[in-house]
């Protein structure tokens, strides 16, 4: 993988859950969010710290899942329970930000399946990907 990309955090993820967030943690959102951009700018770091896990790839193309925590809550990747789902593009090099949740958003049951199935209704382009 190149060590620099482009990202971008799509009309749905903003629409959904990051406005949650954003009106939960106000400024310290806007921290993470940074944070989390600028990470994302050099994933290759993320993956070797096992950060970053590939769930879906296939040519050019990775879905990935990662965990943070809210700026200033003092509380680990882990346990704050906050994971943001990706989209790598290898020959772009542009990574999307599909969706930002904390698991308590989702239904009860499998998380993954939850958040891969909110993935299939709403980008068409990875309907048949995952």
């Amino acid at each position: 993988m190149s060590s620099r990309y482009k990202i971008i955090i799509t009309p749905f993820a903003e629409k959904y859950y990051i406005k949650k967030f954003n009106k939960k943690y106000k400024n310290a959102w806007m921290v993470t969010r940074e944070a989390l951009v600028k990470q994302l700018q050099n994933i290759d770091v993320l993956f070797k710290r096992s950060i970053a896990e590939i769930i879906v790839a296939s040519g050019n193309i990775k879905i990935c899942k990662l965990e943070f925590s809210v700026a200033g809550t003092r509380v680990s990747r882990h346990a704050s329970g906050n994971r943001y789902i990706i989209s790598i593009n290898e020959i772009t090099n542009e990574i999307s930000i599909l969706l930002v949740y904390h698991k308590n958003d989702l239904k009860k049951g499998n998380e993954t399946e939850q958040w891969k199935k909110l993935i299939r209704n709403n980008f068409v382009e990875y309907k048949n990907f995952i």
